[in-house]
């Protein structure tokens, strides 16, 4: 055997098989407010984990809690409208504060490292799609899309650690650090299962960009990829 046909043989067993599942980080995502008096321990514990290559850790503020007397600076509605899209797949009556999803798989009210941690254990699967970016576009691959279809998302965030003081409501008088905070979130169109390209505007060059490809109605994450 020649040189060049045993390292033939090595790339070509080294390469993954079609349809071979891939290890991918683990979505954290913390439905949280500003006007919780029980979240700023989860902001804390999901914080925590925020610099893991492993897990990609997203803080979406929610709507709901409005109108105890401070308004979330970062809520928007399609966060509330995420949800409580998670709530009903999850099997719960309503949504709430503050409750941590992993994977679109799994949730807790992860207010401590050791759940943050226990939780990520449990969302933490393999990806049977692949996801990348080049070029101003968004490119999934080929794969086994779930009945009802996928949806990609382009989620935006701010990496750093922003300190917001709380004026009134239940945590007024306090300074609430929060990380990872979701600014944007867009729905990039719908996958069922063909390769599929897609436009990714620019970006404020302070915020961070993730893509997922979710099963539809608040579905399990199926992958996910930092741009």
């Amino acid at each position: 055997m020649t040189l060049r046909s045993i390292l033939v043989a090595a790339a070509v067993l080294a390469a993954p098989a079609a349809g071979a599942q891939t290890a991918q980080p683990v979505v954290l995502e913390l439905f949280t407010s500003q006007g919780c008096s029980s979240c700023p321990p989860a902001d804390l514990a999901v914080a925590g984990a925020a610099d893991r290559a492993d897990v990609i850790a997203l803080s979406f503020n929610v709507t709901y809690w409005n109108h105890l007397g401070w308004k979330d600076t970062f809520s928007r509605p399609e966060f509330t409208a995420r949800q409580v899209a998670y709530a009903k797949a999850l099997g719960h009556d309503a949504p709430f504060t503050p409750e941590v999803v992993a994977g679109g798989r799994t949730d807790a009210v992860a207010n401590t490292p050791a759940k943050v941690d226990a939780l990520i254990a449990r969302g933490r699967t393999q990806a049977t799609t692949m996801v990348t970016a080049s070029g101003g576009k968004v490119t999934v691959a080929a794969g086994v899309a779930p009945r009802r279809g996928a949806d990609v998302w382009l989620v935006r965030y701010d990496p750093r650690v922003i300190q917001v003081p709380v004026k009134a409501g239940e945590n007024g008088g306090k300074t609430l650090p929060q990380r990872n905070v979701v600014r944007s979130l867009t729905r990039m169109g719908g996958w069922r299962g063909q390769a599929a390209t897609f436009a990714a505007p620019a970006a404020d060059p302070s915020l961070r960009s993730v893509v997922l490809v979710q099963a539809s109605d608040g579905g399990p994450i199926l992958a996910a990829a930092r741009l």
